[in-house]
């Protein structure tokens, strides 16, 4: 009887399995295709200021013949990898090449430079332009401007303004 139990308990499992072999799914034929997927990153720079605001102008002995220092700031982030231009408008004042700061009538000469030592000249077109090196991340850098009223000018007293135009190309 040993033998018979053996071999019903082999026929009821040969049974189970030939039941769940017909009841799993047959495989499915399969076919692959790629899919692509892209994105692209525009060059962009956007441009912030931080105004330029000299001390008081004395006329009469401090700037009777020395020049009046001022520094304001540029900011610029740029896509990494930008070379952005960067330039300064001559101002709503300006006659030919010379800055001014209005007040009403009266007008007080000064300029904008790119560096400390007050030798070259911020403006608008060819060397006068900032070309700083290509943007190393999309961190903001800062850029000092450099403002000079110069010295010995005759002026009434008065609030001096003036509005310049900050320009980022790239």
């Amino acid at each position: 009887m040993r033998t018979l139990g053996a071999t019903r308990t082999f026929i009821g499992l040969t049974v189970l399995g030939l039941a769940a072999a017909v009841l799993a799914p047959s495989p499915a034929a399969a076919e692959t295709a790629s899919l692509t997927v892209s994105a692209s990153v525009a060059n962009n720079c956007t441009i912030n200021t931080a105004a330029i605001s000299f001390a008081p102008y004395d006329p009469v002995v401090a700037n009777a013949t020395a020049a009046l220092d001022g520094e304001g700031r540029v900011t610029v982030a740029c896509t990494k990898g930008v070379v952005p231009t960067i330039a300064l408008g001559a101002g709503a004042n300006a006659s030919g090449g010379t800055r001014r700061l209005a007040s009403g009538a009266d007008l007080l000469t000064y300029e904008l430079y790119q560096n400390s030592g007050h030798t070259s000249v911020w403006g608008s077109s060819g060397g006068a332009v900032l070309t700083p090196v290509a943007a190393p991340s999309r961190t903001p850098r800062d850029f000092a401007v450099y403002g000079r009223i110069a010295g010995s000018q005759d002026v009434p007293a008065g609030t001096y303004n003036d509005t310049i135009v900050a320009t980022v190309n790239f």
